[in-house]
């Protein structure tokens, strides 16, 4: 029999080793689930080891995990099929003539983007190679340029068809389609709050965000042919989203008809080559692998130490700092905010969910004053996406930063990057907050669309 190592020692020891490691620049997926066998070993005997398969296995026969290759390839396919640089095209023209209004049309662009692609790494970089260049040619300020793109590029893991909620789901088991729901309202709600602090700070001082001059603005017959140019990929979104919404299909039925939608929009944009197809097909091999790898490692690791006793004691350290349910919450998304100056969104998300879903269920929707469990899950789903979007914007580690400063003219300073972030940081914050005090900005949709 292996060794006993008491709780406290334990949950030290491995997240210690986990954050070393990672610092020393290992990939998470491979930490995860190696220190996990390393602790198995050590833990227990050649028996235990028999955690892994059992730990994978769900995942590799998980039908809604299926999902995620198809709304990456869905986005792959509209990405190389220039479809994404059109739409800036379009909205850049269509509000080209107000103040702010590169970086209004640059979030909106971004809210659009992000319900056609579940993953933001494209969203910032795409942004990052067409609108930061445009924006900074008509003299914006870099910061309200580079924070616009940003903090619209996050909004994929919010606004559906969100990978993380998928896996999200999955791993708290509870409905894909009801936390895609319940997440389009905080979604449009940070969207605008983005739109309104941009648009503000522009009318205020005009240097910041001057209109394209008059000759360069566009004829309202011009305006309606560009928006025409745009009628075949809304429709895809309003489609793939409307049967997830009308309850017809699943999120992953969905995902299968916006994946064939997706061939016949680039054909009308004539771009259907074996090139795309080939190169979309490598962009979802390579992103889907390293989600599910990452998933196999960090379910194994926390597999472990929920089986000796961790959830039991995170449960009772935190109900015993005597914080009250709304205390504990509050602690939970410091946790996030913090692991997420650290980790990526998949590693946060099978480290944190499964310890700390059990533990809100415990403490019971009416300590928060909701009606029911179900509410109560959804809405701590919702609370969890809008946190981690705060994470990819939080310095020093957010991703958001570092996939904009590849892509950004070298003369800006990563300090400026990172002083671009903070007032839309500040702004997720207020939202952040906005969704735990009135919860029936998450709860309201979902309880119109499936009643009760």
């Amino acid at each position: 029999m292996g060794i006993e190592i008491e709780i406290g020692w334990l949950t030290a020891l491995m997240f210690g080793s986990l954050m070393v490691l990672l610092m020393a620049g290992l990939p998470l997926a491979f930490v995860t689930g190696g220190l996990a066998c390393v602790f198995l070993f050590i833990l227990g005997d050649a028996q235990t080891l028999n955690i892994v398969p059992s730990r994978i296995f769900p995942l590799m026969t998980n039908y809604q995990l299926s999902a995620i290759p198809l709304f990456i390839f869905l986005a792959a396919m509209l990405e190389r099929a220039g479809i994404i640089n059109e739409m800036f095209d379009v909205i850049y023209k269509l509000l080209g003539g107000v103040r702010g209004g590169l970086a209004a049309a640059t979030i909106i662009a971004s809210t659009i983007l992000a319900a056609m692609v579940g993953v933001i790494g494209a969203a910032v970089v795409t942004m990052g190679i067409i609108a930061l260049p445009a924006m900074l040619e008509r003299h914006y300020d870099p910061k309200i340029a580079m924070g616009s793109i940003m903090a619209g590029g996050t909004l994929g893991i919010l606004i559906p068809p969100s990978i993380l909620a998928i896996i999200y789901a999955v791993v708290a088991e509870q409905s894909v389609g009801e936390l895609f729901i319940g997440a389009v309202l905080p979604g449009l709600l940070l969207s605008g709050m983005y739109i309104l602090y941009v648009t503000v700070m522009c009318y205020a001082d005009p240097k910041k965000g001057p209109p394209i001059p008059v000759e360069d603005r566009v004829s309202t017959a011009e305006k309606m042919r560009l928006l025409g140019n745009m009628a075949a990929p809304i429709t895809l979104i309003f489609v793939v989203l409307g049967v997830i919404f009308a309850g017809v299909a699943t999120p992953v039925e969905a995902a299968g008809i916006g994946t064939f939608g997706a061939f016949i929009v680039a054909a009308i944009h004539r771009k259907l080559t074996w090139a795309t197809v080939r190169e979309a097909c490598m962009t979802t091999l390579k992103a889907s692998a390293m989600v599910i790898w990452i998933m196999f490692g960090a379910t194994i690791f926390v597999g472990l130490y929920v089986l000796e006793g961790g959830q039991e004691f995170v449960e009772s350290t935190m109900t015993g700092l005597g914080l009250g349910p709304w205390g504990i919450l509050i602690l939970m998304q410091v946790i996030l905010v913090a692991l997420g100056m650290f980790l990526d969104w998949v590693g946060i998300l099978l480290l944190a969910v499964p310890i700390f879903v059990p533990i809100i269920k415990a403490l019971g929707a009416q300590a928060f004053g909701l009606g029911s469990e179900g509410d109560l899950v959804l809405w701590f789903g919702v609370l969890y996406l809008v946190n981690m979007q705060m994470s990819f914007l939080s310095p020093p580690f957010g991703y958001a930063l570092f996939y904009l400063r590849g892509v950004a003219p070298a003369h800006i300073p990563m300090s400026d990057i990172f002083k671009s972030a903070l007032p839309f940081l500040f702004l997720q914050i207020v939202g952040l907050v906005m969704c735990m005090l009135f919860p029936t900005i998450i709860t309201w949709l979902p309880r119109l669309v499936y009643g009760g």
